[in-house]
């Protein structure tokens, strides 16, 4: 068989590791005279059929095939189940998950030594938001795919209205609210521009109101004086979420001009897929169900709006990366690999067969023709997330503010000191502080 131009890369980096003498993850050696690398289990939030499918097209190009296992578990039931597996000795060797559930299994991964993984190639590798793997000592884990939050907008509406372009800055929805929401007689509104203020019927209102934190300068969590991991939302913080806050919730305030959103409609995207709302803040990975649910929406993808001053450019990135579990009896193999699942070349098939922008750099430096990856791709650049207990939980904790705020329990102040508070609160907890 022909050896191709990776084969010889690969053969190369393996034994550069070899001379380098990093003995933890010297190349495998069995009882035999094979150097076929053992066989791995991985556990992940990723789905199982397109991660099957990239795993195929790798091994399609390579001499020696490589055995991967790949088990599929759901967000909400992991850690839980990744610990007991753990206590009962049979976890996996690896795990594929999302960045914002990487803390409460911090402490039973292998962090990578930079004399293996140098942190410069992982940094000019992959995209900024891929820095929160990155330790004191080594890697978390090595980045296999992103995927941000975009603005979905109805052409049809927007056109009808004369309005020729989506909006780039967030204080625009003042001047669209204005043409593009429909109010009744009662003020009942009937059509929408935008949807917001709202966790129960808002979808994804947890990674929406985080982008707005996020653009603020504002990091959701950071680690204290100490290094122990706590809530930066808080109302005294030198960039305080409260601005962020007061702009996501004016949405459902009916004494506001902006009111374009109550809790008696249904959620965001159905509301966006039947014609009723303008404007939808999704993923990227939402597009194919988008159409599947409306085959005949005339709609378009823009990136998510920013703020047009005083702000940095962010918008929230689900960020999935591979990371090598202490427990494991083939870390050597897990690490090669996982090294070989994510080198740019097989990468780039992400975008083409999952239609996801790219977590290579290089890759995204490529450009693509599609306009839709552009914009992608572009999103992902400015993509960034943060570390956090659990997904389910702080989106009941901020969903639980922005609840307080709208039915006036609390004052903004309050609310966002109360939240700041049981967020550091679950974050102490998971870090096992």
């Amino acid at each position: 068989m022909k050896t191709s131009k990776f084969q010889i890369i690969v053969l190369i980096v393996f034994i550069a590791f070899i001379i380098a003498g990093v003995a933890f993850f010297a190349t495998y050696k069995g009882g035999g005279q094979s150097n076929q690398l053992p066989s791995i289990t991985i556990w992940g939030t990723f789905p199982k059929a397109e991660f099957d499918q990239y795993l195929a097209k790798v091994n399609s190009t390579l001499s020696q095939q490589m055995s991967v296992k790949y088990v599929e578990e759901s967000q909400a039931s992991f850690l839980g189940d990744f610990v007991a597996a753990l206590a009962r000795g049979n976890g996996p060797d690896a795990i594929l998950v999302s960045a914002d559930i990487l803390l409460p299994t911090e402490d039973k991964l292998v962090s990578i030594p930079y004399t293996s993984y140098p942190q410069r190639s992982f940094i000019d590798g992959f995209v900024d938001e891929a820095q929160v793997y990155l330790g004191a000592n080594g890697i978390l884990g090595i980045p296999f795919s992103i995927d941000p939050m975009v603005m979905y907008w109805n052409r049809d509406t927007f056109n009808a209205a004369g309005i020729a372009v989506p909006p780039k800055y967030w204080d625009e929805f003042k001047d669209l609210n204005k043409k593009l929401t429909v109010k009744g007689d009662n003020g009942t509104v009937i059509k929408s521009a935008i949807a917001m203020g709202d966790f129960s019927n808002v979808v994804n209102a947890r990674e929406l109101l985080g982008s707005l934190i996020l653009q603020s300068g504002n990091p959701v969590t950071a680690p204290d004086s100490y290094g122990v991991l706590g809530s930066a939302i808080g109302p005294n913080a030198a960039k305080s979420a409260v601005p962020a806050v007061t702009f996501f919730t004016q949405f459902v305030d009916p004494s506001n001009d902006n009111y374009s959103w109550n809790h008696s409609w249904t959620d965001s995207k159905t509301a966006f897929v039947s014609g009723k709302l303008a404007t939808y803040f999704g993923f990227t990975s939402e597009l194919s169900n988008i159409r599947n649910k409306n085959p005949n929406l005339n709609f378009d993808i823009a990136p998510l709006p920013q703020l047009r001053t005083g702000g940095i450019a962010a918008t929230f990135g689900r960020i999935y990366a591979f990371s090598i579990v202490k427990q494991s009896q083939v870390q050597s193999a897990a690490f090669q690999i996982i090294y070989t699942l994510t080198q740019p070349q097989y990468l780039a098939n992400i975008s083409s067969d999952m239609y996801l922008p790219s977590v290579s750099r290089s890759v995204i430096a490529a450009g693509s023709k599609d306009p839709y990856i552009t914009i992608f791709n572009s999103a992902a650049l400015i993509a960034k997330g943060w570390l956090d207990a659990d997904p389910s939980q702080s989106g009941a904790i901020l969903g639980s503010m922005v609840q307080n705020i709208t039915t006036g329990q609390k004052s903004i102040f309050q609310a966002v000191s109360d939240a700041s508070s049981q967020y550091d609160a679950i974050l102490h907890q998971a870090a096992g502080q």
